[in-house]
């Protein structure tokens, strides 16, 4: 009887392991963002925010961001792009997905989040880098109790991202939707994930 209940919870203790080793190399899947800038790694946690991550490496995978500009460049705030060519003309997406936020990640220096717009369910493939400490967009800051989903961290590249950070940026001529535009387009050429970590 206890050589029965020994193995298993010696079964038990392996299934445990198991799961927890699944979770974690889920939890540190690395995207790797070669930009004009240069190249920036972001770790992305699957188990906080599975349905955010899942969508970033399918659009990844499907190569939307190459060719992309960073579109939005706020110095004390974040970098974002995901959307828009040189041209300023907008990618076509997949349907939105739900929000994660309220998972424990925060919007801190590094953070990686999806952006949306007022409708908190509207995220597709735009992202953000915070360039500082953003608490006021973590959900229970948030004036709308949702706030923004943090779905990873920068690993390397953080030098790269306070290069961008620091570009020179003037509103679009072409499209006054574009309010911090960088002057000099920076492009991600090629996004890809790498093995996990």
């Amino acid at each position: 009887m206890k050589t029965l209940a020994s193995r298993s919870l010696q079964v038990f203790a392996a299934l445990s392991v198991s799961l927890a080793c699944s979770a974690s190399a889920l939890a540190q899947t690395v995207v790797k963002l070669t930009t004009t800038a240069g190249d920036i790694r972001v770790e992305l946690d699957a188990e906080k925010a599975p349905k955010t991550v899942a969508n970033f490496i399918a659009y990844v995978k499907a190569g939307h961001y190459n060719g992309l500009i960073f579109h939005r460049v706020i110095e004390n705030f974040m970098i974002q792009t995901g959307g828009y060519t040189p041209k300023l003309d907008q990618r076509p997406t997949k349907p939105p997905i739900p929000l994660e936020s309220g998972n424990g990640l925060s919007n801190v220096r590094g953070s990686i989040a999806m952006a949306r717009s007022n409708d908190p369910n509207s995220a597709t493939s735009q992202f953000f880098i915070n360039t500082v400490d953003n608490p006021g967009l973590d959900a229970e800051n948030f004036p709308d109790g949702r706030g923004y989903a943090v779905f990873g961290r920068v690993i390397e590249g953080m030098e790269v991202v306070d290069q961008i950070r620091a570009v020179p940026v003037a509103p679009s001529q072409k499209n006054e939707a574009f309010q911090h535009l960088p002057l000099k387009n920076i492009l991600i050429t090629k996004a890809i994930v790498e093995s996990k970590k």
